[in-house]
């Protein structure tokens, strides 16, 4: 059992990194990010332009393939629509689309995924992570998540909110999100269920061009963080599958027009895309924002990431778990040292201070503010049931 006055005795590095470790077991929720971009354009100026859709497209998936959409995993083409199923540990079919739109209407008809820990999700994504989603819980089959994220942030979790729907599973419902410079408009079946203006998001409005991605993956699968899990509902049972989310069709406008998009400079506000031969909101509806949107009076509990489900964006990438998009640009911090007692083997530690788990893992680091916390609280001797 550890006491006081052997955590007092260790060297600073040590102390360090003994209430670091004890933090990480103590306080794990699914904080740590999980949401990674190839090329992040506001923090660099060499990233490719995105294609731009311009126009409007309508995919029948009982048609099979279609060309504006990339696949990952396998997912599967029949007279009801394209399918995401889900059998064993790993699993995460998903499209992806091969377009960006800047602002616009996207409309999916759909029957999510059953199964407990089982994510049917829906999502717009930028290459600096804004994001805007539907997600629905296998477990849960009369409810569904509208959430957004801007430039990746995860500093709270009170973004998330949930809508009824009926037999979402069993039922052919078409969900929308219409995003412009203003608003995001959430709707299922036409009915407007959420709405959120640009001056509510607190300074994490999503603005830049996105790709849609939609398919299914195992929030429950036991890699995962286990705050993630809980939030998905539990654990998978394999056993219990397969788990199936059917696409039937989707409708995408782009409120911009032209063949590609840029951005201006690194800022990450939507006046600084620049549109290769067209115009940003060029194709924007002349109507205004929606005023008699619902009230938001039930919340998602517990820390859902950005989009963190499917496999990732490129072919060399590592990701936590089966999380992440692509692989991450920033740089690992300079390790010092292996040898700490308590360190988890595989760990290591940088000059900061950060704990740094293996490759495989994301990156844990431990807040000083933190540091402070857990040495108040073996003081009290609340943590553990550890001894003065």
């Amino acid at each position: 059992m550890l006491l006081l006055r052997d955590l007092l005795a260790m060297s600073s590095p040590m102390r360090l990194v003994t209430i670091a470790t004890i933090s990480a077991l103590l306080l794990a929720q699914p904080t740590v990010q999980q949401t990674y971009t190839s090329c992040d354009p506001t923090s660099s100026t060499d990233c490719a332009a995105d294609t731009a859709l311009g126009t409007t497209v309508k995919v029948d998936f009982t048609n099979g393939k279609s060309d504006d959409f990339t696949a990952q995993d396998t997912p599967t083409y029949d007279s009801t629509g394209v399918s995401f199923t889900v059998a064993k540990s790993g699993d995460a079919p998903t499209l992806i689309s091969t377009w960006y739109i800047m602002f616009g209407k996207v409309e999916i008809t759909m029957k999510t995924a059953p199964g407990t820990g089982i994510v049917s999700s829906v999502v717009l994504q930028s290459d600096d992570l804004d994001e805007i989603d539907w997600e629905w819980l296998g477990g849960e089959d009369d409810q569904v998540q509208s959430n957004y994220f801007g430039k990746g942030q995860t500093t709270t979790y009170d973004r998330a909110a949930v809508h009824d729907v009926t037999d979402a599973q069993g039922n052919w419902h078409t969900y929308t999100v219409d995003w412009t410079d203003e608003q995001i408009v959430w709707q299922i079946d036409g009915t407007t269920v959420r709405a959120l203006d640009i001056g509510d998001a607190d300074g994490q409005y999503p603005q830049t061009p996105m790709q849609l991605k939609f398919g299914v993956w195992a929030g429950g699968d036991p890699s995962n963080a286990a705050g993630t899990i809980a939030w998905a509902g539990g654990d998978t049972d394999y056993s219990n599958g397969p788990y199936t989310m059917i696409v039937q069709s989707i409708s995408a406008t782009d409120y911009s027009t032209g063949t590609k998009y840029t951005y201006g400079n690194e800022s990450g506000d939507w006046e600084s895309i620049e549109s290769t031969g067209g115009t940003v909101n060029g194709n924007a509806p002349a109507s205004g924002t929606v005023v008699s949107a619902p009230a938001v009076t039930s919340t998602s509990s517990g820390g859902t990431e950005p989009y963190a489900g499917t496999q990732a964006d490129c072919s060399t990438c590592t990701t936590p778990g089966t999380g992440g998009w692509t692989i991450s640009t920033a740089s690992s911090a300079t390790v010092t040292s292996t040898d700490y007692p308590g360190l988890q083997s595989g760990w290591t530690v940088s000059g900061s201070g950060k704990v740094i788990p293996p490759s495989a893992a994301p990156v844990i680091d431990i807040p000083t503010r933190l540091v402070y916390l857990v040495a108040g609280s073996l003081v009290s001797g609340l943590l553990l049931g550890i001894r003065l």
